[in-house]
């Protein structure tokens, strides 16, 4: 089969040779406009992780790069299978859904005296104990229950034995590379494998392996140990929120054929055709947007808050998709139901 394309190399080969899923020039440039009135504000800063998001940690230290590497750890397939009827934990008078529920959950867990992001803890933790932690205000349990307590119990184990039970350790191990840290987790941690295959080629898009990149990066303000050098070759994180707000705001467009199939709630097996594309023509579709926002930056002459990377424009999208949920609720997201996002 060859030699593993990287994500952006994959994106690139999917975007190139896709039937269904296809980027649009003129959308790609009308998001660009959107986000260059924000490239100097908080939505397109690292510090916007923290103070956009009263769930993640305030400190920069140990304990809260161990919180980051749990919960990427535990961050895939929240989706609901009817969306009238969801997992939420209630956090200090706030109902959280999706990944923030997950979030919740180890807030409201740390909270009440359980060392939840402590490896020699969930190495050995109970699938008992992983229902209760994550458990719903509601009558629907968080998804894939029994695979969240394997994989816990997998990486705590392996945390332990190979980085003395702190991910920090493994940051350190990476010298400031983003990309070396990104083939640390992956050859590590068997969880964050997110490969397959695309047209005889060898493909890789490591969602939670790039956003764990991301939020330590994030969760560090990107100074001491998180002062990756080439932090800009992470791409954005291949899920089913983006592709869907990709879709909304015209950069992405889907065949007739697929959008058909996803309006009927057909499931998209992990590693199919029209699956990975979806997938890699959103992460060539937000490349594409940087690269015409920096263009858009430099003709304008705007000041930006740092260096505008894709994890950025991620970030951004991501929480537009959450906050415009019913004007974008006509356009399907696809469903995968699998551990890599």
């Amino acid at each position: 089969m060859g030699e593993l394309l990287t994500p952006r190399e994959t994106a690139r080969f999917v975007a190139a040779n896709s039937r269904d899923v296809r980027v649009d020039g003129a959308g790609v440039r009308g998001v660009a406009e959107l986000l260059l009135a924000r490239a100097s504000g908080p939505e397109l800063c690292v510090d916007g992780w923290k103070t956009l998001h009263e769930l993640n940690p305030r400190a920069a230290d140990e304990a809260a790069v161990n919180w980051v590497f749990l919960t990427d750890t535990l961050n895939f397939s929240f989706w609901a299978d009817d969306a009238e009827r969801k997992c939420v934990v209630g956090y200090r008078g706030t109902p959280y859904s999706g990944y923030w529920a997950l979030c919740a959950a180890v807030n409201r867990a740390l909270d009440e005296g359980i060392p939840v992001t402590s490896a020699s803890y969930y190495a050995t933790v109970t699938l008992e104990q992983v229902r209760h932690i994550l458990r719903s205000d509601t009558d629907v349990p968080m998804p894939m229950m029994e695979e969240r307590h394997r994989i816990l119990n997998e990486t705590g184990k392996i945390l332990l034995e190979k980085f003395d039970g702190s991910f920090l350790n493994c940051v350190r191990k990476s010298e400031k590379s983003a990309q070396k840290l990104m083939n640390l987790v992956v050859e590590n941690f068997p969880s964050y494998r997110d490969l397959t295959q695309f047209e005889g080629k060898r493909i890789s898009f490591y969602k939670r392996a790039q956003i764990l990149v991301a939020d330590t990066w994030s969760v560090l303000e990107g100074k001491g140990d998180g002062c990756f050098k080439d932090i800009s070759s992470i791409t954005m994180f291949a899920d089913y929120r983006l592709p869907q707000v990709l879709v909304h705001l015209g950069a992405l467009k889907y065949s007739d054929e697929l959008l058909e199939k996803l309006r009927k709630g057909e499931m998209l097996s992990y590693g199919s055709k029209e699956e990975v594309e979806i997938r890699g023509c959103s992460v060539w579709c937000v490349e594409l947007i940087r690269d015409c926002l920096l263009e858009l930056i430099g003709k304008n002459g705007e000041k930006t808050s740092g260096e505008i990377t894709s994890i950025l424009l991620d970030y951004f999208l991501w929480d537009y998709a959450r906050d415009h949920r019913e004007d974008m609720k006509e356009i399907p997201f696809h469903r995968t139901r699998c551990i890599y996002y």
